[in-house]
């Protein structure tokens, strides 16, 4: 675990501030902010996904933004060996961690561990996911149940995403999500010792903070990112395909539906994912200190252990 130099770990759902919070405090104690944000780790995918600005990057370090290609199946694994690389880097230097984003899986791998699950081969990859195109989420669902049960008996019987990552595990290794996950990957940070805050926005303001954020991604280019993205023509299942406004701007693009219909069902979608946010922050972080947006850089300082 990497204690020295301290950590503050910022949570909270999209649209809340964190970001902005994030810089203030690395700031004020010299630190170096690291992407805790799923979304924002992809190189072509500045604007739609919020990443920080280049003029903000500028005014501290920052760490894990925009360092993986969208063709790339990114994962919370893969993360964390990334986040240890650079926790160690920063620590090293004495400098404090500052990690920030709206990952609820990535923190929770951060403070508890992770399981040591093994690279799936990309032929096994491959196969699932033809199946899930052809055949369907059900048929997959029905293999999962056999050769997993406790495995799918957590998961939605519709959610593709999860089934087939579950499904893939135990094709490719023999063993189930469920077995690997009762070992593997130590905590990178002491959870007692890092300040742990949650970015508490009153819901109504952060609606009109989504609603306005999606307007202003467009009049700042996140059109282009996603026509350059649409053009590679990737799987529809990476992960960044599935960036919020992506998929709806691709349909735009294709001319099935109106840029305002693309930009309304953006920001419906982002609405829902950040009240599942809170939902999950609130009922996974229940020792974080809710903070507001607006709080002091020197009042998390000072919650800082000695």
């Amino acid at each position: 675990m990497h204690k020295a130099g301290g950590a503050v770990l910022i949570a909270g759902p999209t649209a809340s501030g964190k970001s902005a919070l994030a810089l203030a405090l690395a700031a004020k104690l010299g630190g170096v902010v690291v992407n805790a944000d799923s979304m924002q780790v992809y190189a072509n995918l500045r604007t739609i996904t919020a990443r920080p600005s280049a003029a903000e990057e500028a005014r501290a370090q920052h760490m894990l933004y925009g360092h993986v290609d969208e063709a790339e199946n990114y994962s919370v694994g893969r993360w964390s060996r990334d986040a240890g690389a650079a926790l160690a880097e920063i620590a090293a230097a004495g400098r404090v961690s500052i990690l920030v984003g709206g990952t609820g899986l990535y923190f929770k791998a951060l403070t508890a561990g992770l399981a040591a699950v093994p690279p799936v081969p990309a032929e096994i990859r491959a196969q699932v996911r033809a199946r899930l195109l052809s055949e369907g989420v059900t048929p997959l669902y029905a293999e999962l149940i056999e050769r997993d049960p406790v495995t799918a008996h957590r998961l939605m019987p519709l959610d593709r995403v999860r089934i087939a990552r579950a499904l893939e595990v135990v094709l490719a290794t023999g063993r189930s999500l469920s077995e690997w996950h009762q070992q593997g990957m130590a905590p990178l940070i002491d959870p007692v010792r890092a300040v742990k805050i949650f970015v508490n926005r009153e819901r109504g303001d952060l609606v009109s903070r989504i609603e306005a954020r999606f307007a202003a991604m467009l009049e700042a280019g996140a059109l282009d990112e996603v026509r350059a993205l649409a053009a590679r023509q990737l799987d529809p299942l990476l992960p960044a395909m599935k960036a919020h406004g992506v998929p709806w701007l691709i349909r735009h693009l294709n001319g099935e539906i109106t840029l305002d219909e693309a930009a309304e069902g953006a920001r419906m979608d982002t609405r829902r994912y950040a009240k599942r946010q809170i939902t999950w922050f609130r009922g996974q972080m229940k020792d974080w200190t809710a903070v507001p947006p607006d709080v002091s850089p020197d009042d998390i300082a000072a919650m800082m252990p000695e």
